[in-house]
């Protein structure tokens, strides 16, 4: 796989320049033994509004072990979590975040184009967004305040969930500068942070080595040039590196299998699998990646993950760490696959329907039909397909947004 990615990715490697030497993490890299978590992508933007506290709740709810989030620059040097470096696609609202105070992105009905199983859908008439309003009272779900459906800010989400590991994603607006602006914000906040269950990553990484200098106790992953260099030529991480979070394939090819996941290991390193369009976020593709004995997945319907999980029988974080599963073990031998080549399991993984796991109920406006967690396709039989999350970061070379 490494010579047919050689085509697709050497030309960014060179653009970018080549990735300062660093050393290898500490050979108790924590990391390692969190297997396996299931880490809520935006708390899960194809069940609820993507980066709201209620999305946030509810995949803490359902199981899941770890939030992923985004945070973007304001006007007023807040840190604001959302995805886009404008409001237009989540919010009621159109314009940057950057031209936005943090108290005006908060009062934006952030579930406003939200659509079950789908995420954010404007293109379609006939769509329905039961949850439209919710921030202004208009609809009402039981357990949450109507603050719960705003776009909040880095600190407010910290605050509320003081005990649950969060992976933090510096965003920019399409400029060097802004990744960095975003960095050292971040960066300032952490400095004196004591919390040991968080990660920082970006596509960016001058952002992730600026943040590293700012709050150097803070666990990073490798930016997007660290992690191809690194993937083609065994090339040394930076500093503070921890966990390599990939793409389930780039260019049309597979980046996680079980060969490359070894190798991490060996290196002292985890690896976090995201999907956002790199591949289906489904029950039998979440089961595929499980296999390939990847620390965690960042899946866009966490109800769908733990389903699988419980199905596969599957080893979780607990206190002190969690050793991995006897099969994927270093020393137990793998197949050879094709990685352009998906392998096809034996049988595919169907999670029954989802049980009311006693988080928030639904909300008191029309219920759309059901995306349960026995589809086999990211979309509901007979609607367009989801557009993938819009990636506003600038750097053309991605793979996709995550």
């Amino acid at each position: 796989m490494r010579t047919a990615l050689v085509a697709s990715a050497t030309a960014l490697l060179l653009a970018c320049g080549t990735t300062a030497a660093g050393s290898a993490p500490e050979p108790d890299n924590p990391w390692l033994g969190q297997r396996v978590m299931n880490m809520a992508h935006s708390g899960g933007e194809d069940e609820a509004p993507m980066n709201t506290m209620y999305a946030f709740e509810r995949a803490e709810e359902l199981g899941a072990d770890m939030l992923e989030l985004d945070v973007q620059l304001t006007a007023d040097g807040d840190l604001a979590v959302i995805h886009d470096a404008t409001v237009d696609d989540s919010t009621d609202h159109t314009g940057r975040v950057a031209d936005f105070t943090m108290e005006q992105l908060r009062a934006m009905d952030a579930a406003h184009w939200f659509v079950p199983g789908r995420s954010t859908v404007h293109d379609d008439p006939d769509a329905e967004h039961p949850l439209r309003g919710a921030r202004y009272g208009d609809v009402t779900v039981s357990g949450h305040e109507p603050s719960d459906f705003g776009v909040p800010s880095l600190q407010d989400v910290l605050e509320r969930f003081p005990d649950t590991p969060v992976n933090i994603e510096i965003k920019g607006s399409g400029t060097p500068q802004s990744f960095l602006a975003a960095a050292e914000a971040l960066g300032s906040r952490l400095a004196d942070s004591d919390r040991t269950d968080l990660i920082v990553g970006s596509f960016d990484d001058a952002a992730l080595a600026r943040f590293h200098e700012l709050a150097p106790q803070v666990d990073v992953s490798a930016g997007q040039q660290a992690m191809i260099s690194y993937y083609l030529t065994d090339a040394p991480l930076p500093d503070g590196v921890v966990a390599l979070q990939v793409p389930i394939t780039y260019s049309g090819l597979r980046v996680v299998t079980r060969d490359f996941v070894d190798r991490a290991h060996e290196d002292g390193y985890a690896v976090h699998a995201w999907f956002s369009g790199s591949a289906p976020d489904d029950a039998r593709t979440y089961g595929e990646v499980v296999e390939t004995c990847v620390d965690a997945l960042m899946p866009a319907r966490p109800s769908v993950l733990e389903e699988v999980f419980a199905d596969l029988g599957t080893e979780r974080p607990t206190p002190g760490g969690t050793p991995p599963r006897s099969e994927c073990a270093l020393d137990q031998p793998t197949e050879p696959t094709d990685p352009g080549e998906p392998t096809e399991p034996g049988e595919p993984t169907e999670p029954t329907e989802p049980t009311d796991p006693g988080g928030p109920a639904e909300p008191t406006a029309p219920a759309p039909p059901s995306t349960g967690p026995g589809d086999d396709t990211t979309t509901p039989a007979g609607e367009p397909e989801r557009p993938r999350v819009v990636q506003t970061d600038g750097i053309s070379a991605a793979p996709a947004a995550r």
